[in-house]
């Protein structure tokens, strides 16, 4: 059985995404007009260019949940977790908990949340793939990486992946 979550855009998300492009723009044509020519205006054209569009190539797309595996496709990218190596799944309910995250490789508002952020409550490296700051789900595999995804339905993904327990880990402990 396959079960689709797609992700959307709030609001909010495409604000931040429309302030991003502004301030690119504005930055781009400033350069242009205060320092003309010369190395370091390419310089800044080609990083613009690329980090806009690497952070493009990596909008999460949709969380897709199969039998033995759940994936988040973004644009260019699949993030595979085997559903036997996940350890626990729970909701995010306090978003206060979110505010201790922040970038360290990734998107903070460009399409989205998504990337690497550094967890400074737990001094950890956790990878984010969000479209909204809020309904969050974290997963964490038996390696202890912890992956979020925002989701609509919070409740039906964390049933959905929760691991059954073994009754011969139950005994053994």
């Amino acid at each position: 059985m396959i079960t689709v979550y797609k992700y959307r855009f709030d609001r909010r998300t495409l604000y931040w995404t429309f302030a991003h492009l502004i301030v690119f723009t504005l930055m781009g044509v400033g350069l242009y007009y205060l320092y003309e020519g010369g190395y370091f205006s390419a310089w800044f054209t080609s990083f613009i260019v690329a980090a806009v569009a690497l952070m493009a190539l990596s909008i999460p797309r949709k969380i897709i949940v199969k039998d033995d595996t759940v994936e988040i496709r973004c644009l260019l990218d699949i993030t595979e977790i085997q559903r036997a190596d996940i350890k626990a799944v729970r909701p995010i309910t306090d978003l206060r908990r979110m505010k201790w995250m922040i970038p360290l490789f990734g998107a903070c508002g460009f399409f989205g949340y998504y990337g690497y952020f550094l967890d400074l409550r737990r001094f950890e490296r956790v990878r984010i793939y969000a479209s909204v700051w809020r309904n969050f789900v974290e997963i964490e595999d038996r390696y202890d990486e912890r992956i979020i995804v925002s989701c609509p339905d919070v409740e039906r993904l964390v049933a959905e992946l929760a691991p059954a327990e073994n009754p011969a880990d139950a005994e053994s402990e």
